[in-house]
């Protein structure tokens, strides 16, 4: 089979399918024919340099903002002129957990998570103050951290606050940015196993942007590396370390990316996970070549 036709081919289970999307602000090229795909029930995770486009790219998955070319679709929806309503009715099927959080400062944490339920459902006030407790306690959070102001919490139950309210409408689709940012290593470590927690209780899709090394390795089943305006690499944390790209190498060499991988060790002795063979198709290398 063609590699480069397969490569551009999206899988059946693709919950978010990029063709060629380009992305451009005047004469600054963001993005050049970014090709990927999302499948179902898998945590994909988005990384790369500084200005190589991650946040940017997700923007654009969760409606914020707009490509200059290309396909987007996410659950199956074709973003190129999506209506009002339609849009709407499909940011209701996902959550977002932004980087600080982006709760409401005049609400306490209880009130924050049932924003969405209230806004977007006809439940009452009780039923909906029972549903923000439950999403908070699945965040990891006691029940007194509910009548709280975001002021008031630390940086990693920040974090969880934020992800119970991205939680709070039973989304599909979970978009991370940054999850561990600014935690210290055991808060980081609590934010690992829940994200796996949440994939395998719910089966969500999640897609995160991360410079966590930790969190690559122990969490993402496949990850896209973004450099040069386009897709350097696609795959597991243990099929890029054999990629020899420049945009790729720095996230397998140095003192953190060996601790890191150290550590992914220590865990795999413990609980072996096989490394599949290197596919093009998979990796991006076809997509990447030209047309």
């Amino acid at each position: 089979m063609n590699a480069t036709l397969n490569a551009s081919r999206p899988p059946d289970d693709a919950v978010i399918e990029l063709i060629q999307v380009s992305t451009r602000f005047g004469e600054h090229v963001v993005h050049r024919d970014v090709t990927l795909a999302v499948r179902r029930a898998e945590v994909f995770a988005i990384i790369g340099g500084s200005g190589s486009g991650k946040s940017t790219l997700l923007r654009e998955m969760i409606l914020l903002q707009r490509p200059s070319a290309g396909t987007l679709r996410v659950l199956g929806v074709d973003l190129a002129n999506i209506t009002d309503d339609d849009a709407l009715a499909l940011r209701r099927r996902w959550g977002v957990m932004f980087q600080h959080g982006g709760l409401f400062g005049a609400l306490t944490v209880l009130e924050n998570v049932g924003l969405p339920l209230r806004e977007h459902t006809a439940l009452g006030d009780g039923l909906i103050d029972e549903i923000a407790a439950w999403k908070l306690a699945l965040a990891g959070l006691k029940p007194e951290v509910g009548a709280q102001y975001p002021s008031e919490l630390s940086g990693g139950m920040m974090k969880r606050a934020s992800l119970a309210r991205a939680l709070a409408l039973d989304p599909e689709l979970l978009f991370l940015d940054e999850p561990t940012a600014g935690l210290d290593p055991d808060s980081a470590a609590g934010v690992d196993e829940l994200v796996l927690k949440l994939r395998d209780l719910f089966g969500l899709t999640i897609v995160m942007i991360t410079h966590d090394l930790d969190l690559l390795w122990q969490v993402a089943d496949r990850v896209a590396v973004l450099g040069d305006g386009t897709v350097q690499g696609i795959g597991s944390m243990a099929q890029l370390s054999h990629m020899d790209r420049p945009a790729i190498r720095p996230f397998f060499h140095g003192p953190r990316a060996r601790a890191a991988l150290a550590q992914n060790d220590a865990i795999q002795q413990v609980r072996p996970v096989p490394v599949p063979d290197l596919d093009p198709a998979l990796t991006g290398e076809a997509s990447s070549k030209p047309k």
